[in-house]
């Protein structure tokens, strides 16, 4: 039987054919259900470091980081940089063992934000339900694109990536199924500038020979003792018995074992109104000491979180504010490996920001902000290989909170806030 096939090119639809009749290209689409899923991600490749590349030809065949200086930490690379290892959040000495080459570029957010903003724009063209996750990724609903648009979302979808290529200069991936979880992990299927799609048909199929840490919320620890226990892919995973594996995961053994499962039930919920959570204070007198800046990062963190949390929100990108004795402004900015509300990710995300503008320097004011917000849920999901105990300070903090809010703010007090 002939699939229904979509050209990437000119966006006909046909079967037959081993190539497009309209315009004779040879890239195309095919999949039994291409015309009737509707929920999308779209996910810009290489974000950053493509809008540099595209703004400086001669960058093209180099591996681009984008840091800032040698003392600084990687806030995102290109696909040549990443082979070698690069990723983000490494410290950009690290990063230029891996990849000696390396052009390091100063982020320029304003541009970057600019550009994103156009990108949302095309998407809300083709349907209200968009809910970024951060400025280069987003989940598109396209459940109303045939009535609106007189078109398929697969074909709304492709003229999208097209037109991003043609305006803008940039390529992004589409992956497209029946639910988030599986548009996500399609989208990562085939970059740059792929187009996979995950069916209802093939769901059962398609997940049961991946590795468990394909699930949202697996990290390092996690696969660990789940290997512990026998399971490597989410078939062994949905061999064992629910409430046996409830009882040794809380809810969070419920949750994945629905996505073992394909299951997925959060809808796409469009942009809040909310664009960033922020806290920073100005000093009575200019401050000097490493300590004292450390003890004022912490709580300025502590209080954002806070925030986030009780609007149960979380944020991809954390900001450090600084302002010197003379008056001078200073913003540094870290692309966080997935969403946190999490004051303790936070403060060590940003503690080596701050430490890295220490020289000699005094400082009249210290701010910090979470920004690229979306809902919690996405938030924390994995642990952090480099430091295993993030998992147990998470608990503890989340623990901390709620004996924080019976009690009164002050029953906990961490020693490092008494700075």
């Amino acid at each position: 039987m002939e699939h229904q096939k979509l050209c990437r090119k000119c966006f006909m639809l046909f079967k037959k054919a081993k190539r497009c009749p309209s315009c004779n290209s040879p890239i195309f689409i095919v999949h039994p259900e291409l015309l009737s899923l509707n929920i999308a991600h779209m996910d810009c490749d290489s974000f950053y470091a493509s809008v540099e590349k595209r703004d400086r030809p001669e960058l093209i065949d180099k591996p681009v980081i984008i840091g800032w200086g040698r003392r600084g930490v990687v806030s995102t690379a290109c696909y040549i940089a990443r082979i070698r290892g690069v990723h983000s959040a490494m410290p950009i000495y690290r990063a230029l063992k891996l990849c000696p080459d390396a052009v390091i570029i100063k982020p320029r957010m304003k541009l970057y934000a600019d550009i994103s903003l156009k990108i949302r724009k095309m998407m809300l063209e083709l349907t209200p339900a968009v809910e970024p996750i951060s400025l280069d990724e987003a989940f598109l609903d396209l459940s109303g694109t045939q009535r609106l648009h007189k078109k398929s979302p697969a074909v709304v979808l492709a003229e999208l990536t097209n037109r991003m290529k043609n305006d803008l200069g940039l390529t992004g991936s589409i992956g497209l199924s029946h639910n988030k979880f599986l548009a996500k992990i399609a989208s990562d299927l085939n970059k740059p500038n792929g187009f996979s799609i995950i069916g209802k048909k093939e769901t059962e199929k398609f997940l049961s020979n991946k590795p468990v840490n394909i699930l949202w919320g697996v990290g390092a620890g996690t696969k660990e003792k789940l290997e512990a226990m026998g399971i490597k892919t989410l078939s062994d995973l949905l061999r064992w018995d629910d409430r046996d594996f409830v009882k040794k995961f809380g809810a969070s053994g419920e949750r994945l074992k629905a996505l073992a499962s394909g299951k997925d039930n959060r809808r796409v919920i469009a942009e809040r109104s909310i664009k960033s959570i922020s806290n920073e204070t100005t000093f009575g007198q200019d401050i000097l000491q490493q300590e004292i800046l450390i003890g004022h990062l912490w709580r300025m963190c502590e209080k954002v979180s806070d925030r986030a949390k009780s609007q149960g929100i979380a944020g991809k990108v954390g900001v450090l504010k600084l302002k010197t004795s003379r008056h001078i402004l200073i913003t540094r900015r870290l692309t966080f490996k997935e969403p946190t509300n999490i004051a303790d990710r936070l403060f060590n995300s940003l503690e080596p920001l701050l430490i890295n503008e220490i020289n000699e320097i005094k400082f009249r004011l210290i701010g910090v902000t979470l920004t690229s917000l979306c809902d919690e849920s996405y938030a924390d999901l994995t642990g952090d290989l480099l430091d295993p105990n993030a998992l147990n300070r998470k608990k503890a903090e989340l623990a901390s909170d709620k004996i924080r809010k019976r009690f009164g703010v002050n029953a906990i007090i961490k020693g490092r806030s008494l700075r």
